[in-house]
């Protein structure tokens, strides 16, 4: 059985989806569903059961093993803006460890989510080398709490046996669920189809222009494609980026938003709040060689390629679609 923890949420309902594309059917979701809309997001899909966090690793501090043969650990508070330390230390750092020590015990295939947000500014660059680990300084405690389990994982030497993947700009169906965490693609949607226009930071870095700050946006399907190549390859491990290993514009994103749904642009810059001045990341990109070298082939959708598919499969009602 394949455990996949935060299963009904953005990145775990899309890799189930996947899975059951694949003919994966004994599955096991771990999540909490809480006052969300997230239960939607498992609709149509094949599992064995659906488990809340809490019982499940309550059972693994007990040592039920539930024939698992792989945990897919997406389960996490996500929230950039997240003050509460202690929860994001709770649910991010320790239920990780948690799950790693079970999975390193018992030869589990252990593939957790890290994030790309440990890399602070991005001054230390963004590869994805496990030495480094200790040197990044991240803007937010939620990167910290990512980076805390990374350090961890370096420190007891468990690369040799577990995968962490850094997700970059993810978007993609099924985030709808996640408020203000929704990628700039959903908010900016429904910022057209709502005012017809689209509401971006000004810059507050002179080498950038108004809209010009960078992302490395990936399609939640190659998100998942690249995650699943260590499912199929359990010879390769360690710390891994997953994203397009190309970043590009805000201005880049939402002129594109504008083509796919046939509207006009119409883009206003408006200033940064004062809490986001001194933990904005103007320039992300990862350097994906690494995976490549793992032996991950597949060629990785363009952002042009992607949105497309997003807003005219599962975004745009028929009335927005572009001739």
């Amino acid at each position: 059985m394949i455990v996949v923890t935060g299963g009904a949420g953005f990145i775990g309902s899309a890799i189930v989806w996947r899975l059951n594309q694949e003919g994966h059917n004994n599955l096991l979701i771990v999540d909490e569903l809480d006052t969300t809309e997230k239960w939607k997001n498992l609709v149509g899909l094949k599992f064995n059961d659906y488990v809340h966090k809490d019982i499940f690793i309550k059972k693994i501090e007990e040592g039920n093993k539930y024939f698992i043969e792989a945990i897919i650990h997406l389960g996490a508070n996500s929230s950039t803006t997240e003050k509460n330390a202690d929860l994001l230390y709770t649910n991010n750092y320790l239920f990780t460890k948690t799950l790693a020590k079970f999975c390193l015990k018992n030869n589990i295939r252990f593939i957790y989510a890290s994030s790309a947000a440990t890399y602070g500014d991005g001054n230390l660059g963004f590869n994805d080398n496990e030495s480094n680990c200790s040197q990044l300084r991240p803007l937010n405690m939620y990167g910290y709490s990512k980076a805390l389990f990374d350090i961890w994982a370096v420190r007891e030497d468990a690369f040799k046996n577990i995968v962490g993947i850094k997700y970059f700009n993810v978007y993609g169906p099924n985030e709808y669920h996640k408020g203000d965490m929704r990628s700039v693609v959903h908010k900016a949607f429904e910022q057209v189809k709502d005012t017809g226009k689209v509401k971006l930071f000004k810059s507050m870095n002179p080498d950038y222009k108004d809209g010009e700050q960078k992302r490395d946006f990936i399609y939640v399907k190659d998100a998942v494609d690249m995650t699943l190549h260590f499912l199929t390859n359990r010879d390769k491990n360690g710390l891994y980026n997953v994203g397009s290993g190309k970043a590009r514009t805000w201005n880049d994103l939402v002129y594109s938003i504008f083509k796919s749904i046939n509207k006009p642009v119409n883009i206003e810059y408006i200033d940064m709040p004062k809490h986001l001045l001194k933990k904005y990341q103007y320039f992300t990109e990862a350097k994906i060689d690494k995976i490549k070298n793992a032996g991950y082939k597949k060629e990785i959708t363009s952002l042009e390629d992607g949105l497309a598919d997003y807003l005219k499969n599962y975004l745009v009602p028929e009335k927005y679609l572009a001739e």
